[in-house]
C-alpha cells in the first residue's frame, strides 16, 4: 500500500479521535465558562456579542465532536474510500478546529467574523461530499459472525 493509498484509508480515523478529543474540550471549556457565569457583567453581561460568542465557541465542540463521530460511522459502513471520502475528512477536521477559534477571534475583534467562513464552508464541503458518496455507494453489509459492531447478548 502506497503512502497515499494509507492516508486515505487512515484519515476517517483522525475524524474519530477528533470526536473524542472535542467532547472533552466541551467539558472542559463548560468548566471554565462556569467558573465565571454567575458574574452579571462577565464579558459584558449576558445578551453581550462576545459572551454569545463564547457559548457558541463552547457548544460548537460538542456539536462538531459528534459531527466527526458521525461521519467516521458513516464511512466504516460505505465501500467508497476514495479521495472524496478523505477530502470530506479533512474538511470535517479543519470546521471543527476552525469554528472555536473564530469564535473567540471574532469575540475580542468583531471585525474578523468574516473568517466564519472558513469552517462553515469546510463544513458545508465536507457535508457535500459524504453526501455525496453516501448516495453513490452500496452500505456494504458484513457478515454478522464477524461484524465488529454487533450485539453481544446478555447473560
Amino acid at each position: 500500500m502506497t503512502i497515499d493509498a494509507a492516508l486515505l484509508v487512515q484519515t476517517p480515523q483522525l475524524n474519530l479521535v477528533l470526536a473524542w478529543i472535542w467532547v472533552a474540550f466541551g467539558f472542559g471549556s463548560g468548566l471554565l465558562l462556569g467558573l465565571f457565569f454567575h458574574r452579571e457583567d462577565w464579558l459584558g453581561g449576558y445578551a453581550s456579542l462576545k459572551r454569545r460568542l463564547y457559548r457558541l465557541g463552547h457548544i460548537s465542540f460538542f456539536g462538531l465532536g459528534v459531527l466527526n463521530l458521525c461521519f467516521y460511522l458513516t464511512v466504516r459502513h460505505l465501500p467508497a474510500t476514495g479521495s472524496a471520502v478523505a477530502v470530506a475528512a479533512w474538511a470535517f477536521v479543519v470546521g471543527a478546529i476552525a469554528m472555536p477559534l473564530c469564535c473567540v477571534a471574532a469575540a475580542h475583534a468583531p471585525r474578523l467574523r468574516p473568517l466564519f467562513a472558513v469552517p462553515v464552508l469546510s463544513l458545508l464541503l465536507g457535508g457535500m461530499l459524504t453526501a455525496a458518496v453516501a448516495a453513490g455507494s452500496q452500505p456494504s453489509i458484513q457478515d454478522p459472525q464477524t461484524a465488529t459492531y454487533k450485539l453481544q447478548p446478555a447473560l
